[in-house]
C-alpha cells in the first residue's frame, strides 16, 4: 500500500536551468523598471514615471526601457510565479506527499507572500509585488489549479480578450479627454520617494501599496500570465525545452515582437521624435501588448537553456551566477530595495534627486550585478538566500 508523505522543500539540485536563468535576469529588468521611480525631482510626463526632460543619453535609456523593460517584467514573473507552482506541486505529488496537503502549503506560502509584501511596503517600498502575486496565487490556485487544460486555456482567451476590450475603451476614451489633462501617474507614485520624513513616507505608501494589489488581480494582464504559467508548468515546456522547441520559438518571436513593436512607437511618442497618436492611448495598447512579451521572455529562456545544455556553456560563471540569483529571486528582490529607499529617496540619501534616466539606471544594473556575485557566493557556499529560507520555514512549519 503505498503510504502519503508530507510535503518536503525541493533541493536545488531538483531544479530545471530555464526557470532560475530567467528569474536572475528577469531581477534585472526589475531594477531598471524601478529605478525612475526615484528620479522624483525630475518633472514626469504621462508615460510611466519617465522624466520629460534629458539628454541624448537619457533619451536612449527613456527609450530602452520603455522597448525592453516596462509591461513586461511583471507578466514574466507572473508566468515564472505560476510555472514554479507547477513544478513544486508535480514534485512533492511525485514524491508521495498527499495532494490535498500540497495545495493547503500552497495556500499558507501565499499567505506569508501577503504578509512578507506588506512588510516590504510598509518599510521601503510601496511598489511591492510580492503580495500581488500571493494573493493572486491564494485566488487562482484553488479556482484553477485542478481544471483541465482546456479550461485554463478557455480562460487565459477570455482573459485576454477582456483586457484587448479595455484597451480599445481606453483609446475610444482617450480621443475624448487630451493628454494635458490626463493625471500623471508619477504623481502618485513619487509622494512616498519625495517625502523627506521617513514616518510620514510611510503612511503615503501603504495606500499605494494596497491599490496595486487589487489593481494586479483586476488588470487581467496578470491573471492571464498566471494561467499561461499553470498551464506550461504541467507539460514542462521549460523543464525539457528540448520537446517543445516550435511553440517556445513561436511564443518568443511573436510576444517579443508585438511588445518591442509597441514599445517602438510609445518610446518614439515620448522621447519627442513623433507626436503619432495619443500618449494615454499607445500606454494602454503597451501595456496590453507587454502581456505576450512577458512569456516570450520566458519562452526565449527556455530556448537558450536547451542551447546550453549539454555543453560546457552550462557550467560558464555567468550561466552559473545568474541563475544561482534565479534561485534566490526573492532575497535578490528585497536586496534591491534595500539600495532603492535609503541610498535614492528623499528621506534617505537623497541621490535620485541628482541623477537622470541614464545614470540611474547604470545604477540598477549596478546593484544587480552585486546581487549576482552575492548569490554566486552563496551558491558556492551552500547557502540559501535569507528570504527564502525564512519563507520556507513559514511555509512549512505546520507540516513540522
Amino acid at each position: 500500500m503505498h503510504t502519503r508523505t508530507s510535503p518536503r522543500s525541493t533541493p536545488v539540485t531538483e531544479r530545471a536551468l530555464a526557470p532560475d536563468l530567467a528569474r536572475g535576469m528577469m531581477l534585472l529588468l526589475i531594477a531598471i523598471a524601478h529605478v525612475p521611480y526615484f528620479l522624483y525631482t525630475a518633472p514626469a510626463g504621462r508615460v510611466g514615471v519617465h522624466p520629460t526632460e534629458g539628454n541624448v543619453a537619457d533619451k536612449i535609456a527613456q527609450a530602452f526601457t520603455l522597448v525592453v523593460v516596462d509591461a513586461r517584467v511583471y507578466t514574466m514573473f507572473g508566468f515564472l510565479f505560476a510555472y514554479g507552482i507547477g513544478q513544486m506541486y508535480a514534485r512533492q505529488v511525485a514524491k508521495g506527499a498527499d495532494p490535498g496537503a500540497v495545495r493547503r502549503l500552497l495556500r499558507r506560502r501565499h499567505l506569508w507572500m501577503i504578509a512578507f509584501g506588506a512588510v516590504h511596503a510598509a518599510l521601503l517600498w510601496q511598489g511591492d509585488i510580492i503580495g500581488v502575486y500571493g494573493l493572486i496565487g491564494l485566488l487562482m490556485v484553488p479556482l484553477f489549479f485542478t481544471r483541465s487544460d482546456r479550461t485554463l486555456t478557455v480562460w487565459t482567451a477570455v482573459l485576454l480578450s477582456l483586457a484587448a476590450a479595455s484597451s480599445v475603451l481606453t483609446v475610444a476614451l482617450s480621443s475624448l479627454v487630451p493628454d494635458q489633462d490626463a493625471v500623471v501617474p508619477a504623481d502618485q507614485q513619487r509622494l512616498s520617494i519625495a517625502e523627506p520624513d521617513y514616518l510620514a513616507s510611510l503612511a503615503e505608501r501603504m495606500p499605494v501599496w494596497i491599490t496595486g494589489l487589487v489593481g494586479g488581480l483586476f488588470g487581467l494582464a496578470l491573471p492571464a500570465a498566471f494561467l499561461m504559467g499553470l498551464l506550461a508548468a504541467r507539460h514542462r515546456i521549460l523543464d525539457e525545452p528540448g520537446r517543445h522547441l516550435v511553440l517556445l520559438r513561436r511564443l518568443a518571436i511573436w510576444g517579443i515582437g508585438v511588445g518591442w513593436a509597441s514599445g517602438a512607437v510609445l518610446a518614439v511618442r515620448h522621447v519627442g521624435v513623433s507626436d503619432i497618436g495619443s500618449e494615454s492611448a499607445l500606454t494602454s495598447l503597451h501595456f496590453f501588448a507587454g502581456t505576450f512579451t512577458g512569456v516570450g521572455y520566458a519562452a526565449a529562456f527556455g530556448l537558450l537553456a536547451h542551447r546550453l545544455s549539454g555543453r560546457s556553456l552550462t557550467a560558464s560563471s555567468p550561466v552559473r551566477w545568474v541563475s544561482a540569483l534565479g534561485r534566490r529571486s526573492l532575497s535578490g528582490y528585497l536586496a534591491q530595495s534595500l539600495v532603492w529607499g535609503p541610498v535614492l529617496a528623499a528621506w534617505g540619501l537623497g541621490l535620485g534627486a541628482q541623477l537622470s534616466s541614464w545614470s540611474v539606471l547604470l545604477v540598477a544594473v549596478a546593484v544587480w550585478a552585486g546581487t549576482v556575485v552575492v548569490a554566486a557566493v552563496m551558491e558556492r557556499r551552500g547557502l540559501r538566500g535569507p528570504a527564502e529560507v525564512a519563507l520556507r520555514r513559514l511555509t512549512y512549519r505546520a507540516e513540522r
